[in-house]
C-alpha cells in the first residue's frame, strides 16, 4: 500500500480584488493554484481550514472550482475581519492529500427516451452509441463543484473523446436525473429544468431532496462512477424524493 503523502505548506497570497463582497452576508475569494497545486485542490484545503478554525459567525461554505464563497452573520462578524482571517489562512495553508474514498455508483439507463442525444453524440464522434456508453460508464469522475441547481454535480474526468459542445438550442424542460455532457464536463440534473447539455441517459437516483438530512447526494470532492442499467432495472430502482 502506498504511503500517504505529507502535507505541503503553501504560502499563498491573495489580492484584495480577489475577495469580493456579496452584500452584507457573504463574500467570495478567488483561489489560484500555486507550486503545481491545482485551484480545486487549494479550494478543498482552504474549505477544510475554514471549517476547522474560522472565527464565529460563518453560516455556510460554498466551494467552487476556483473560488470559495463564505456566508456569515453580520451581527457576529464582518467583511474586514474575514478578509484578515483569509489572508492569514492562505499565507499558512497546508495542502494535504485528498482522502481516498470509494466512489458513489450512479446507475444510468442510456439512450432511448432517457438519452435522446446519445445517437447524435455518437455521430458527432464518428462512433457507435455502444462505444459512447462504454467510455462514459468506464470513467472515474470527481465532483468539481455543485451548481447551477441545488445538487447539480459538475464532474471532472470525462474522456477527451467524449467532449461534446452543448446543444445549439437548449431544451425548456430536462427531466430530473438526466445525465448530460456539456463541453469537457459531465453532470446530472437533480430536478426538471431548462438546459442545453447533451442528454445521453438518466439515473433513477434522487440527486437532491430537502427532506433528507443531507439534501444533496453528492458534494465537492466525491468520486463517481456510472453503471449502465436496463430500462426494466431503471423503473424498479426509481427513488422517491
Amino acid at each position: 500500500m502506498a504511503r500517504p503523502r505529507a502535507a505541503v505548506h503553501v504560502a499563498q497570497t491573495v489580492s484584495d480584488s480577489a475577495i469580493i463582497l456579496l452584500g452584507d452576508r457573504a463574500l467570495t475569494v478567488d483561489v489560484p493554484g500555486a507550486d503545481g497545486v491545482t485551484p480545486r485542490t487549494m479550494v478543498r484545503c482552504l474549505t477544510a481550514r475554514v471549517r476547522a478554525d474560522a472565527p464565529p459567525g460563518i453560516t455556510a461554505l460554498v466551494p467552487a472550482i476556483e473560488s470559495l464563497t463564505i456566508h456569515y452573520d453580520p451581527l457576529r462578524t464582518d467583511f474586514d475581519s474575514l478578509r484578515s482571517y483569509l489572508a492569514h489562512a492562505l499565507a499558512t495553508l497546508e495542502v494535504t492529500p485528498e482522502p481516498v474514498v470509494e466512489p458513489v455508483v450512479i446507475p444510468v439507463c442510456y439512450g432511448g427516451e432517457f438519452g435522446p442525444d446519445l445517437d447524435d453524440v455518437a455521430v458527432l464522434h464518428e462512433t457507435t452509441a455502444e462505444a459512447i456508453i462504454a467510455a462514459h460508464s468506464g470513467g472515474l469522475y470527481v465532483v468539481a463543484m455543485i451548481g447551477f441547481l441545488p445538487g447539480f454535480p459538475y464532474l471532472e474526468g470525462l474522456a477527451t473523446g467524449l467532449h461534446t459542445p452543448r446543444r445549439a438550442t437548449p431544451r425548456t424542460a430536462v427531466p430530473a436525473g438526466s445525465v448530460g455532457i456539456g463541453g469537457s464536463s459531465t453532470g446530472i440534473y437533480p430536478c426538471q429544468s431548462p438546459g442545453g447539455w447533451q442528454i445521453i441517459g438518466r439515473t433513477p437516483r434522487t440527486l437532491f431532496s430537502p427532506q433528507r438530512q443531507r439534501p444533496a447526494l453528492l458534494q465537492a470532492g466525491d468520486r463517481v462512477r456510472f453503471a449502465a442499467i436496463s430500462e426494466t432495472a431503471f423503473r424498479a430502482m426509481v427513488e422517491q424524493p
